[in-house]
């Protein structure tokens, strides 16, 4: 009988074991301006040191103003270039979205506003020139999923960015449409100022920033700030809304929902937030195409991230504990959010963290691989690719369109009769290995 107890007692000991394995315990800085942030190191964590200096070098070479990788909350890796310095200022630009779709959580949990409002509920009639029926339809949760159907391509003098009235033009209902606008975008700022009674800084600092030790400042809708502070936000998204034991977002069904699929039409889009590891995305732009395949394959699929415009980043991986952190200028596949550098960073990043060798498709041959122009008419010249033997070129739903030997040094390809779009150009081995894949918009 002892045996059999004896036995029983190991056997849920073994079985409890991992049920009851400890995550690792998340570190917060000070929230202080003289506390102290702790680090680690990379070799403490198993990374490999030549992999590394090769990321810190790449950065340099691709404008980089700042660099910052956090794992488990300490600072692994912190860089800043040129001139630019810890206590050096830069914009978020479209990084802040993912900001205000926080800060639209911490407004609903204090009662001020909910998603399904109508915007005119809070801004009042008129906000946009759509009939008045349309815009009613457009609620709270449209504004961070990016289906409120105006049009994201208004006529000239409006644009993308415009949020007066005037440039608000119904295009579609509320929801059947998604479309990357940031003009219908920045008017949730002031749906949150309008629901508080404070300026959009004033809510920013009393129920947010100040609290993480957070300092920044919204001008004209753009949120400017230090490389770490942009860590500290990274850090509070990676604890899921709180900060040191101190809830922020407690809204824990807002926090899911705002980082995963918000809608059908782009699964790769929360609110506000970009998604990796979903079977297909949209990008910013008017051509509505959807490709197939993760936003960034090199990426753990669990990846979700702020983007800016000029590749401003903030990316959160829970499933390995990490916040990374790029400040600088375009990194010269100039895209609103999305572009060929973060799949580049992360193929870097994942070969120091795993100590392997870089994928097949080097740095070197990355860098080779250059297209002109971009957008293309009716024709796009092709630069030559160390063990690239011919080109293909693939629609949005992957289809093949083109493909040919490559030349010595260019390459042109022809894009008659190709519809508006955009296509992914790929440079091959003659035994059909992609080496290289970029992103083509045709605009006839």
């Amino acid at each position: 009988m002892k045996h059999v107890l004896l036995f029983l007692v190991l056997l849920l000991a073994l079985t409890a074991g991992p049920a009851h394995a400890q995550q690792p315990t998340l570190y917060f800085p000070p929230t202080t301006v003289a506390g102290t942030w702790a680090t680690t190191t990379p070799q403490s964590l198993g990374w490999c040191q030549p992999q590394l200096d090769s990321l810190v070098d790449f950065l340099g070479r691709k404008r980089t103003k700042s660099f910052i990788v956090l794992k488990d909350g300490r600072i692994v890796v912190e860089r800043y270039y040129g001139t630019y310095t810890q206590d050096s200022v830069w914009y978020w630009a479209s990084a802040g979205k993912s900001l205000t779709a926080t800060l639209v959580g911490i407004a609903q949990q204090d009662g001020l506003l909910r998603l399904s409002d109508s915007t005119s509920h809070t801004l009042g009639r008129g906000w946009t020139s759509a009939p008045v029926a349309k815009e009613k339809l457009v609620t709270v949760r449209d504004q961070l999923a990016m289906t409120t159907g105006l049009d994201d391509t208004p006529p000239s003098p409006c644009d993308n960015e415009s949020s007066t009235a005037s440039c608000l033009l119904y295009r579609a209902d509320a929801g059947a449409r998604w479309a990357y606008h940031t003009g219908a975008y920045r008017l949730l700022q002031n749906v949150v100022s309008s629901a508080s009674g404070l300026t959009i800084n004033q809510y920013t600092n009393q129920r947010l920033a100040s609290r993480i030790g957070m300092s920044g400042l919204w001008i004209n809708a753009v949120y400017y700030s230090r490389a770490r502070d942009m860590a500290r936000f990274g850090l509070l998204t990676l604890a899921r809304g709180t900060w040191n034991g101190t809830t922020i977002l407690r809204d824990t069904a807002y926090f899911r929902q705002m980082t995963t699929p918000s809608q059908t039409l782009n699964r790769s889009y929360g609110y506000l937030w970009w998604l990796n590891g979903q079977a297909s995305y949209k990008l910013p732009g008017p051509q509505q195409t959807t490709f197939p395949g993760p936003l960034v394959p090199s990426a753990p699929a669990d990846l979700i991230a702020a983007l800016g415009k000029n590749d401003q980043k903030i990316y959160v991986v829970p499933s390995l504990g990490l916040v990374v952190v790029r400040q600088g200028k375009e990194a010269g596949d100039m895209r609103l959010a999305l572009s060929e550098f973060d799949t580049n960073l992360w193929r870097y990043l994942m070969a120091a963290i795993q100590c392997r060798p870089l994928a097949a498709s080097t740095a070197a041959d990355r860098s080779a691989a250059q297209f002109y122009p971009n957008p293309a008419t009716n024709s796009v010249t092709v630069t030559a690719v160390p063990d690239a033997r011919n080109l293909r070129l693939l629609d949005a739903t992957g289809r093949l369109v083109r493909q040919q030997p490559t030349a010595a040094t260019e390459t042109k390809v022809s894009l008659t009769d190709l519809p508006n779009g955009l296509y992914l150009l790929q440079w091959l081995t003659s035994d059909g290995r992609v080496l290289v894949t970029r992103r083509l918009a045709v605009r006839q």
